[in-house]
């Protein structure tokens, strides 16, 4: 249990220094937006591409953990999506009902809790994962917005949302640099080192800046269900998938942690731009992280019940 809480508690207690930074007034929210811009689309692509270029694709690439993942998520999808409809939820609450039970925040949280856990090979793995599974998320994140609307979905309009999507770039390009087992220059290598060292703090930073308790104002119900489907339904189903593929070890921990991630912030944004329910999104958002530190013990505690150290 100890050990446990090793692993989960620094994460949050970084987020909980964001919050208490913001709440003393230090700094304003405006900060934490250009924060977040900055982790989103520069700290984030670098860590991504520095991890996952620097190591070796055939030992770190799992198929069956990414495909374990992506069914998931799409299970995950169905569900919530059919659930809504059989409930007749109006079209903003039905989308953001939808993509808050699926769309993890694997980046910020998910990579934390991982290095934590696992170190730099964890960290690897994820980031790999990471660059298949942002374009799934992607994917359907922009159907579950748009399918309650009956609006006609532009495919032209999600392969763009996803091409320019900086953290599918920088894993592609990552990848691509791995599979090729490119060197990466020592120069290169020691700036990238030194560049991506304050991604993960800056990361846990700007969420704890953005919790809001003011934010959980919306569908309470709703969002409690969407939250309970995101961290207690979706890593149960992959934990499934992954044991039906023979996914273990390693892996098997990775894919489970990444699958528990609270929901991501940007449901909010996508939500609030896309004609989705911004106050429901808000509340699954904030409700989600602030349960994930319990339900990232549990899994935790799982892991190491079964001997995945």
């Amino acid at each position: 249990m100890l050990n446990v809480l090793e692993i989960v508690l620094p994460v949050f207690l970084v987020i909980g220094l964001g919050y208490t930074i913001r709440r003393q007034g230090l700094v304003d929210d405006n900060f934490y937006q250009q924060v977040n811009k900055l982790v989103f689309n520069v700290c984030l692509p670098l860590l991504l591409f520095y991890k996952i270029a620097g190591a070796d694709f055939s030992s770190n690439f799992n198929f069956r953990l990414v495909l374990a993942s992506s069914a998931g998520v799409a299970f995950c999808f169905s569900v919530a999506y059919l659930y809504g409809k059989w409930r007749n939820f109006p079209a903003a609450i039905h989308g953001s009902f939808c993509q808050g039970s699926f769309r993890g925040n694997l980046a910020y949280i998910g990579l934390a809790i991982v290095f934590n856990a696992y170190g730099d090979s964890g960290l690897t793995r994820a980031g790999i994962l990471i660059g298949f599974l942002v374009p799934v998320l992607n994917f359907f994140a922009i159907f579950a917005l748009l399918l309650p609307q009956k609006q006609r979905t532009s495919y032209q309009e999600i392969a763009k949302q996803i091409l320019i999507n900086p953290l599918i770039l920088a894993s592609l390009f990552g990848l691509l640099w791995s599979f090729l087992h490119l060197p990466i220059p020592t120069i290169l290598d020691r700036s990238l080192d030194i560049a991506t060292g304050m991604t993960l703090p800056l990361a846990l930073l700007s969420i704890g800046g953005s919790f809001s308790l003011e934010k959980l104002k919306g569908d309470i119900w709703k969002a409690a269900l969407s939250t309970t489907m995101k961290l207690l339904f979706l890593p149960l189903v992959t934990g499934i998938l992954m044991l039906l593929l023979k996914v273990s070890g390693l892996d098997f921990a990775i894919g489970l942690l990444m699958a528990g991630a609270p929901t991501a912030v940007s449901t909010y944004i996508m939500a609030c731009h896309m004609g989705g329910d911004g106050e429901l999104a808000g509340t699954i958002v904030m409700m989600a992280t602030a349960l994930s530190a319990v339900s990232y013990t549990l899994i935790l505690l799982f892991l190491r019940m079964y001997g995945i150290q």
